[in-house]
């Protein structure tokens, strides 16, 4: 694995979160589209007797709880991220490292806060993953 790849692993798990926070709020809408059981008419059907509301309150449930353990992922890889960053010993390399890849900061705004070009953005960020030690312990199997 690069540099490159290890660091972009919260800003992945960050759009991952974003995705199935997304489907949550669909789960949510579809909920309050249901409509209730109509107890006058005969159902026949080889499906569960379990009402469509329920089924979706628990796929809300669950994917409550898959955005829970997600965030507390995320916390975790951040604060790794953090800590790696913080052993790279140029300032500048390491001011940007936290900037692209904790802050997720565009390359125009890292100029911006950098006082440099554009150009010298891309000249450090290519040092700064070169100097960078991906920690031997760590995120080698997150998405």
């Amino acid at each position: 694995m690069t540099a490159k790849e290890y660091l972009r692993k919260a800003y992945r798990l960050d759009q991952q979160i974003d995705s199935h926070v997304a489907e949550l709020e669909h789960l949510r809408e579809l909920s309050t589209r249901i409509q209730g059981s109509n107890f006058g008419e005969r159902v026949s059907s080889t499906r569960g007797t379990e009402a469509s509301y329920t089924r979706i309150i628990d796929k809300i449930a669950d994917m409550q709880q898959r955005i829970n353990a997600e965030i507390d992922t995320l916390v975790d890889l951040r604060a790794e991220l953090d800590a790696a960053i913080g052993r790279v010993s140029d300032v500048d390399e390491r001011l940007l490292l936290r900037y692209r890849y904790i802050n997720n900061d565009s390359w125009g705004d890292i100029a911006k806060a950098l006082n440099v070009s554009s150009r010298t953005v891309h000249r450090i960020h290519s040092s700064a993953l070169q100097n960078f030690v991906i920690p031997n312990e760590g995120w080698h199997s997150l998405p």
